[in-house]
């Protein structure tokens, strides 16, 4: 799996597997169907995928719990595990507590990122940094970042910051282009990866799609998953209970688009949205 590395040193790899409506919604569903999702998340490692993208919130903790059985055995170093902090659980010592939490269900000692993964207005942003902070110099957590922050909520994070917010988790998308209007050029500028979030959810074709898909002899999905990948600072993650679709989905990090290709993309895409539909920056 290529990887992704800042000027600071941090390394993340390219694309990896989200778990999103794992084990359930916001809620565990006791009717889930574990097998199937525990086999997806196997298949992908096996497959080569390296990095996980989970959340406290995902099945009210249960898809952490999943993720731990499908590791179980598997070499911790050749692993990169990201997950999140509710915005309900932002207060200082609740981000410690969730931190806990999330560790054991997931059955690590570490966290390979940690992220804040939405705003909550009622608690001192000052005051959830400082226990990100806390959670990196104690080593539990390798790097942290933010999840759906616009350009100043990170701005002012940073500050509050000890360490450097490597990574802001955001919606986008050759369909849903809200990051493009300051955050993504900030971003490249300024040594920050950029994660996109749903790169496919609203993906619809059009023919430029289609004559590029003709030109490298790939899916519609991997050129738009390679239009995130191929541009500087971005990574993506996709979520998918087929080993099929994940692997179709691994086969677009092995090329990349030209430069003039994804500003074409950038311009001419036909179905763009200015802002996400799901969770707007904030």
């Amino acid at each position: 799996m290529i990887e992704k590395t800042l000027q600071c040193g941090f390394s993340i790899p390219a694309l990896g597997m989200g778990t999103w409506r794992f084990g359930g919604g916001l809620e565990h569903d006791p009717d889930n169907d574990d097998e199937k999702q525990l086999n997806a998340l196997r298949e992908g490692l096996d497959a080569g995928f390296t990095r996980i993208d989970t959340a406290e919130s995902y099945a009210a903790g249960y898809a952490e719990i999943l993720i731990g059985k499908a590791i179980e055995g598997r070499k911790r170093d050749g692993l990169f595990l990201t997950s999140k902090v509710w915005k309900t659980n932002l207060t200082f010592d609740g981000v410690l507590r969730a931190a806990e939490g999330s560790l054991n269900r997931l059955g690590t000692d570490w966290l390979d990122l940690y992220l804040i993964h939405q705003v909550n207005e009622e608690i001192p942003l000052k005051e959830t940094v400082r226990a990100m902070d806390r959670l990196a110099d104690e080593k539990v957590v390798r790097a942290i970042g933010v999840s759906n922050f616009a350009l100043e909520r990170f701005q002012r994070a940073q500050a509050y910051a000890d360490h450097k917010i490597v990574l802001n988790q955001v919606h986008y998308s050759l369909v849903v282009r809200e990051p493009e209007k300051e955050l993504l050029a900030w971003c490249q500028k300024n040594d920050v990866i950029l994660e996109a979030w749903r790169p496919l959810r609203e993906l619809k074709e059009c023919e430029l799609l289609l004559e590029l898909a003709r030109k490298y002899n790939r899916t519609t999905v991997q050129i738009a998953l390679s239009w995130l990948l191929s541009q500087k600072n971005v990574v993506t993650l996709s979520a998918s209970t087929s080993p099929s679709h994940l692997r179709e989905n691994l086969a677009a990090a092995d090329f990349s688009l030209t430069a003039e290709e994804i500003e074409k993309l950038r311009a001419d895409y036909p179905f763009m949205l200015e802002v996400s539909p799901a969770v707007p920056l904030r």
